[in-house]
């Protein structure tokens, strides 16, 4: 049973509100600074969120990282899974493994109703929300 977030996902939302508070667009390697990451290891975290066309990337010598939408329109819940992948799926929180469903397993019920009430307040929190405020 795993409740907490990757690395990635928490540079990610820091990258977001570090682009949010520039209002312009950051260098890679600035960025990269700003988050205490590596330059080699920041495409892994900007990727995704260029690819959910939420940050858009200039490549060369005076490019960098830009937003591209406000924070109000991201949900907690979307960027969780742009950088994790989806979060409902049927793996058992016992075995790790598909629960079957003619033999779910004890928890089976109690398990999805938490998932479930988790997973509607992460999608109703926006990135300004979970900042506490909107940038600019």
């Amino acid at each position: 049973m795993r409740l907490g977030l990757n690395k990635r996902t928490d540079l990610a939302l820091r990258a977001m509100e570090e682009l949010c508070v520039k209002e312009t667009r950051v260098a890679g390697p600035i960025l990269a600074d700003e988050l205490k990451t590596t330059r080699q290891y920041l495409p892994q975290i900007m990727n995704p969120l260029v690819k959910a066309r939420w940050v858009h990337s200039t490549p060369g010598p005076h490019g960098g990282y830009e937003l591209l939408v406000a924070l109000e329109d991201i949900s907690v819940l979307q960027l969780i899974e742009a950088m994790e992948g989806p979060t409902l799926d049927d793996t058992c929180v016992l075995n790790g493994e598909e629960c079957p469903q003619n033999q779910l397993c004890a928890l089976h019920g109690a398990w999805q109703k938490a998932r479930d009430a988790l997973t509607t307040e992460l999608s109703h929190m926006t990135l300004a929300e979970a900042w506490g405020a909107s940038c600019g």
